[in-house]
């Protein structure tokens, strides 16, 4: 479907002509047509598939020739990230540029009191849409600058990355605020049973759009590095060395291994950067601008880049450590491929890590190709071999666990076991014959005085 077979306005159009926005992408077509009917919805799509859009467009065409009023706010969008936040508000920028009156202000936390007092300001004077990240929105709400009494539509976008933020009971009580007329918008890559809860909370009979989820873009080339822990540099400094790569983002599991692996390459004569949560955020944003502009060719971060960054053209995208859950693999790698690009992802995977890396497999219902390791990097180990060596050992572990529990009166109270369930133990142990009864009293007496004084 075309953007011009929508029932939008033409200055709406104008403005995605001018962004060379033509074809909707699925979750676009599906949606859009929902909300301007005035549908609570739930979208469930992966990352990449434009569904800021799909909000963006159908609220931006209601305000500009809606009865809507002047000197409220009329849109509150909910994101998790401040870098989200903001990717949103440049969004609304670009789509609303030949819109009249429709303004936006976007609130995060992360800034000092000068900032603050900017965005008191900016909601005093009125601003049609908020973007705002959960705690700074209660900020504002606790120090009475804002009133969302006359709000007319509610929208979390990446409200699963939210819940696992544990901002749970902040949109609750963001939402407490809100009038029970308002129109509710969720958008989640993944739909776990807190997402569920949380929509049978706030969404008033909704329309579902689902959208391909949990499932990477077809045109990623997915590549797993079957090695040891102590081969992993050398093999990221062999996959960042191949020509031609002017952007790429490298995801560990730790700032602290952010920092190391950005001094290291730093080392080697790499162009680098590193985002961590310790960055204050000017130093976030001038590196992010950086990477923008590729003045940094390799951005090493941890997850809290792994949804929001608006950039197409990422070639590759590196694991650097496996991601333990493997919704996190699929936000990764979605940086590349984007907007029809093709793109690549690899993958550092130790023995440890096959248990993960099958999941990963299973969630994409796809086997991930498993090469030689590059050249000078040594052989990979035996993925058979130590998946039996860590059966082995796991069943050998279980079977000791076993045999200490049932010989170890503490390893019963260590399991929370009552003195009424070592009561009903000592019956059943007096029905055995009569010649172990005094040994079996015994051993009850000292496991009531163990409980005892526990």
């Amino acid at each position: 479907m075309y953007f011009d077979e929508l029932n939008i306005t033409d200055d709406l159009l104008d403005a995605l002509d001018a962004m060379n926005f033509e074809i909707c992408s699925p979750i676009q077509e599906q949606a859009i047509p929902k909300i301007l009917e005035g549908n609570d919805l739930l979208g469930i799509a992966q990352t990449g598939t434009g569904k800021t859009a799909a909000y963006l467009l159908p609220v931006l065409d209601m305000l500009s020739h809606g009865n809507y009023p002047k000197d409220s706010v009329n849109c509150i969008i909910m994101s998790p990230t401040r870098e989200l936040a903001q990717q949103i508000d440049q969004q609304v920028q670009g789509f609303g540029y030949y819109l009249d009156g429709v303004s936006s202000v976007a609130i995060y936390g992360g800034n000092d009191g000068m900032r603050f007092e900017q965005e008191r300001k900016g909601l005093e004077l009125g601003a049609d849409i908020v973007i705002a990240t959960p705690g700074r929105l209660i900020s504002h709400l606790n120090g009475g600058h804002i009133d969302l009494k006359k709000t007319s539509f509610f929208i979390l976008d990446e409200a699963d990355r939210m819940l696992d933020m544990g901002f749970y009971d902040d949109i609750m009580k963001i939402a407490s605020y809100l009038s029970d007329k308002r129109q509710t918008i969720l958008f989640s890559a993944t739909m776990p049973s807190n997402i569920q809860k949380l929509a049978n909370n706030i969404l008033n009979n909704p329309v579902e759009v689902k959208i391909a989820v949990s499932k990477p873009a077809e045109k990623i080339k997915q590549t797993a590095y079957i090695c040891h822990e102590g081969m992993k540099d050398k093999i990221a400094e062999k996959v960042l060395s191949a020509p031609d790569l002017e952007r790429v983002i490298l995801f560990a599991s730790s700032k602290l291994k952010v920092k190391e692996l950005s001094r290291n390459l730093k080392m080697k004569g790499f162009n680098v950067g590193a985002m961590h949560s310790d960055l204050e955020q000017k130093e976030r944003e001038d590196i992010m601008l950086d990477f923008k502009n590729k003045k940094i060719s390799i951005l090493i971060a941890t997850d809290i880049v792994s949804r929001g960054i608006d950039i197409d053209d990422i070639q590759l995208v590196v694991n650097y450590d496996v991601p333990r859950d493997a919704e996190d693999y699929v936000h990764r790698i979605g940086r590349t491929a984007r907007a029809n690009r093709e793109g690549e992802a690899v993958t550092l995977v130790t023995p440890r890590d096959f248990m993960h890396l099958k999941k990963i497999e299973s969630l994409i219902e796809k086997e991930i190709d498993k090469p030689e390791l590059p050249e000078g990097c040594g052989e990979k180990p035996d993925m058979t071999a130590s998946a039996d060596r860590k059966g082995r050992m796991q069943k050998r572990h279980k079977h000791s666990r076993k045999a200490n529990g049932s010989k170890n009166p503490k390893a019963a109270d260590s399991h929370n076991t009552t003195a009424k369930d070592s009561q009903s133990a000592t019956s059943s142990d007096n029905s055995a014959s009569g010649s172990r009864s005094k040994k079996r009293s015994y051993h009850h007496k000292k496991q009531q005085k163990i409980i005892k004084n526990n």
